[in-house]
């Protein structure tokens, strides 16, 4: 993979086109768990360049950690961005280290329950075993918080350093696998560190975006997509005087490569194979009570399209419409952009936050149009008896939402891709899918114990302007209004931080279908 200069480790550009090569060919046979073992294997050699930890990251799915997370950026503990997921946990570890015992008993007992959580939470980690095991019926919406997909489950994760290399294997058995694959390696991937540069390849989940009940552009409805990931590790302020102005910030990049089959969702979804997908994110803190993301995706590539390096530079400087000269052939791929904010009230006397997320499906003069939106506004406090939060949220997934005749049939579609913004038959942006609007209302409260409740509420019309029976959306061919109620508990079991695990319990009604899980973690 690579040799040394000068004392320092480098890599060699033929071996890792190569270990990219041999990565790809895995995933097309549809071998997951081998091609994370070559991934994994190949980043091993890559090692030795900064110390990182067993698990470097924070993925989505906790919504406690979330809520406190905000709550220590709100009142200026934490300065790195929050709605770029997942977080890094050197990150978290060097400011809630900020914070000394004094400072930490002037808090109130509510924040300072926070700091505790994570504090646990962005320990280091030397390596160690996990399990998980997890009975349900799959809620057909999902959010941020985690929750089963499958109606049984059970997982095994092994982490380890070695030096400046980090690896996780994963491995999730699942029973009446709804796209067919029992044996999955979701969660796995192997981190390498340059500096303040991480590089990873695997298969995580991520979340961009300010929202709970979805992200427009990269949320946690499909599966991990195999990636290979370049990411700003730690979030400090450029140097330079004319730039030190956007704050605190990250960025990350990715090239995934999408299912080898030909269809999905049993066969009712034709999927063009080997489609790659780039996504690529920048957000930054200009003020502490201001945070903006720009972001994009990309479909391109795929069984019997061009791929080169010209098609993908084709589609990073956006040369990819029919009014570019090019015929549907020549298009390098289909693209999605936009940005989203979250900004929170300059006084502390009011703890409040109001947030957006605007992605447009299309193109127009060099920036995005046809924009799909989600906007919320939350809430949040705490006391002696433990902390609270509360969002309001609104997502409409038609292009051109705000207008008063918005183009339907328009978002997550394209004409070269026909399974659409979708890996293995689910959503990657929001999981509603097109033409539908969500109202929703949530709340959470966490006991100083670590035990918490959730309850959620939402209004949904699916797919609201189909007019003939459409087989490519993913929850409802033809108009549906859903009223879904959703009340969750979760629960550490054993002494201090829940050394037995953590028990979570989760039950719903979409419509008058009932859903519903349980699921026991342990982490080492």
């Amino acid at each position: 993979m690579g040799g040394r200069v000068n004392g320092k480790t480098t890599l060699n550009p033929s071996k890792v086109c190569k270990f990219m090569s041999l990565s790809s060919q895995q995933v097309r046979r549809g071998s997951t768990v081998r091609g994370v073992a070559v991934w994994l294997a190949a980043l091993w050699g890559a090692g030795s360049l900064l110390p990182v930890q067993a698990d470097p990251w924070l993925v989505p799915g906790d919504a406690t950690l979330r809520h406190d997370l905000l709550w220590l950026a709100d009142e200026g503990i934490l300065a790195a961005p929050t709605t770029t997921w997942p977080m890094v946990r050197e990150e978290l570890a060097r400011a809630v280290r900020t914070v000394d015992d004094r400072a930490a008993a002037a808090l109130s007992p509510g924040l300072a329950e926070a700091l505790a959580r994570v504090r646990r939470a962005s320990e280091p980690q030397s390596g160690g075993v996990e399990a998980r095991l997890a009975g349900a019926e799959p809620s057909p919406l999902r959010g941020f918080e985690d929750s089963p997909r499958e109606p049984g489950e059970a997982s095994a994760v092994l982490t380890q350093s070695a030096g400046r290399f980090a690896a996780r294997l994963q491995v999730t058995a699942v029973a009446d696998a709804a796209d067919g694959q029992t044996l999955r390696a979701d969660g796995s991937h192997a981190t390498a560190r340059f500096g303040n540069v991480a590089v990873t390849a695997g298969l995580r989940e991520q979340w961009w975006g300010p929202g709970w009940e979805g992200s427009l552009i990269l949320g946690t409805d499909a599966r991990p997509i195999p990636s290979l990931t370049v990411e700003r590790v730690l979030a400090d302020p450029f140097e330079t005087s004319w730039l030190r102005w956007l704050g605190p910030w990250r960025a990350t990049a990715s090239v995934g490569q999408g299912e080898g089959g030909s269809s999905a969702r049993d066969g009712r979804l034709t999927v063009r194979p080997d489609t790659k997908i780039f996504a690529a994110r920048f957000a930054f803190k200009p003020k502490p009570w201001l945070e903006i993301g720009l972001s994009r995706s990309a479909q391109f590539c795929g069984e019997g399209r061009e791929c080169d390096l010209g098609t993908f530079w084709d589609m990073l400087r956006g040369r990819d419409n029919t009014d570019d000269s090019l015929s549907a052939a020549e298009q390098p791929g289909n693209q999605m952009a936009g940005y989203d904010a979250r900004l929170r009230s300059p006084w502390r006397a009011l703890p409040m936050a109001v947030y957006g997320q605007f992605i447009g499906e299309d193109e127009a003069g060099g920036l995005p149009s046809k924009f799909l939106g989600l906007m919320g506004v939350e809430t949040w406090g705490g006391g002696t008896q433990g902390s609270w939060r509360v969002h309001a949220e609104y997502t409409d997934t038609t292009c051109s939402f705000s207008r008063e005749r918005p183009q339907v049939d328009c978002a997550y579609r394209n004409s070269v891709y026909p399974q659409g913004y979708t890996h293995r038959g689910r959503m990657i942006g929001h999981s509603m899918d097109n033409d539908s609007r969500m109202l929703a209302v949530g709340a959470i409260w966490v006991r100083p114990s670590g035990q918490s409740w959730r309850a959620l509420a939402r209004r949904v019309d699916l797919n609201r302007y189909g007019g003939t029976p459409d087989t490519s959306h993913a929850l409802a061919p033809a108009p549906r209004r859903v009223e879904d109620l959703q009340l969750g508990w979760q629960r550490p079991l054993g002494a201090g931080a829940g050394h037995l695990g953590t028990l979570r319990v989760g039950v719903g009604a979409f419509n008058s279908e009932a859903y519903g899980f349980v699921e026991w973690r342990r982490a080492p």
